[in-house]
């Protein structure tokens, strides 16, 4: 019933935008998107949850950053524009936002979709995130005209009683819409196995990691000394530092009960956390401080737009989640030659590799006991570690690559589509 009467409103969203670009046609004006008869690229638009800083907002940021010039994009926000919008924009890349509020109303937020279809007109639609995807998929059954949609999947699904209600109904509703999408992208193997398990159709499933722009991420002598000294830190301060936004399955409690275990065995060790909700503000974050006897020796910076600078300062990063897909953070503190510690979720250790450590998720004793193992191995072997990291990265993981492949799955659907 709901997609009947979407594809009936649809009808009038034509006909009343038909009429709109007669007048435009009469009056000499161009559409604001229209394609010139030598236009050759491929027109994307990027349907995504949300635009506040995160993992997979970023990731879409760095994509479009390195996109070749025929590829022309847009990005459709569900909520607001968040801090990212700024960003995009000055790509050059339209943003529009949809402000869904999970209301009765939000119907006609999903016609403002299929409106901005209209106007658009992509070749391909490309989901992030399960609303994201969900939203994009709408296409298929409300527009007369075939535009394939290829969805993004960044998360594993280790523990799906952590996701909301909402959320989780939306993952597993996905498993069979599923079989209506050209191309499901994963960030790692790990998700691939967890979706394709739950009903996910394993023969649209392509596996494209996250890439790192090395140019913007990378080792910065002066930016590690700003950071210490904007801190207060004294010479020989070893900077052990967690980058994410504050949700339970990033599991910043576990990372500060380590680091309660490592301060009582290193004078010298100082914990930075950054992230969307890391704050003085944050009662759990602040109580498990308390506890553990960090006050004088946590910084908690909350969300920062200096990310490449704050990891340069680092000198050791760590990833304490008990789930996750790839970790953006770990990738981007390689980058920039720091040595990592990350648990055993998703793709890190293929991430890593040989050039940091890798221990047990949920088990605060094993991050500790890692941390304290890169401390007692002293700057110089810190640093050539880093030094390999940085290599891998460029190697396997480079974000011009990244961007490639993704440009490929497009030319590669729209050719056999003709």
């Amino acid at each position: 019933m709901i997609w009947a009467t979407l594809a009936t409103l649809e009808d009038k969203i034509g006909s009343v935008e038909a009429l709109t670009e007669n007048r435009l046609r009469e009056g000499g004006v161009k559409h604001p998107f229209a394609r010139s008869d030598s236009e050759t690229g491929i027109r994307v638009m990027h349907v995504i949850t949300g635009l506040d800083i995160g993992g997979t907002e970023m990731m879409l940021w760095k994509l479009l950053s390195a996109s070749s010039p025929g590829l022309t994009s847009m990005v459709v926000s569900l909520g607001d524009e968040g801090t990212m919008a700024p960003k995009f924009r000055e790509l050059g890349i339209p943003v529009r936002s949809l402000n869904f509020r999970r209301s009765p109303m939000d119907v006609f937020r999903l016609l403002r979709f299929l409106s901005l279809i209209r106007e658009f007109q992509p070749r391909i639609i490309q989901g992030w995130l399960v609303h994201g995807n969900l939203v994009a998929s709408l296409s298929k059954l409300a527009v007369r005209n075939h535009i394939p949609v290829f969805w993004n999947i960044r998360q594993s699904l280790y523990d799906m009683s952590a996701e909301r209600v909402g959320t989780g109904v939306a993952i597993r509703a996905g498993a069979f819409i599923s079989q209506f999408v050209e191309k499901i992208v994963y960030a790692s193997e790990t998700s691939a196995r967890h979706h394709e398990k739950l009903g996910y159709e394993r023969k649209k499933s392509v596996v494209v990691p996250n890439g790192f722009d090395c140019q913007k991420f990378h080792p910065d002598e002066e930016a590690h000394w700003r950071v210490h000294a904007d801190l207060g830190l004294r010479n020989g301060a070893v900077l052990v530092g967690l980058v994410a936004r504050y949700h339970p399955m990033k599991d910043h409690a576990g990372f500060l009960k380590a680091a309660g275990i490592v301060a009582r065995k290193h004078e010298a060790a100082r914990f930075l956390l950054a992230g969307r909700g890391v704050t003085n503000g944050n009662s759990d974050l602040e109580e498990i401080i308390d506890k553990e006897g960090l006050r004088d020796r946590v910084f908690l910076l909350g969300e920062r737009l200096d990310i490449a600078q704050i990891t340069a300062g680092l000198d050791i990063a760590c990833s304490a989640s008990w789930t996750e897909g790839f970790a953006n953070s770990i990738g981007e503190a390689m980058a920039c030659a720091v040595p990592c510690v990350a648990t055993d979720v998703g793709d890190s250790m293929n991430l890593v590799g040989d050039t940091g450590l890798i221990v047990l998720p949920r088990n605060p004793e094993f991050l500790a006991r890692a941390i304290c193992e890169l401390i007692d191995i002293g700057p110089e072997k810190r640093k050539a570690l880093g030094l390999q990291a940085r290599k891998r990265i460029e190697k396997h993981f480079s974000l011009p690559e990244i961007a490639h492949r993704y440009e490929r799955l497009y030319q590669d659907c729209l050719k056999l589509s003709r």
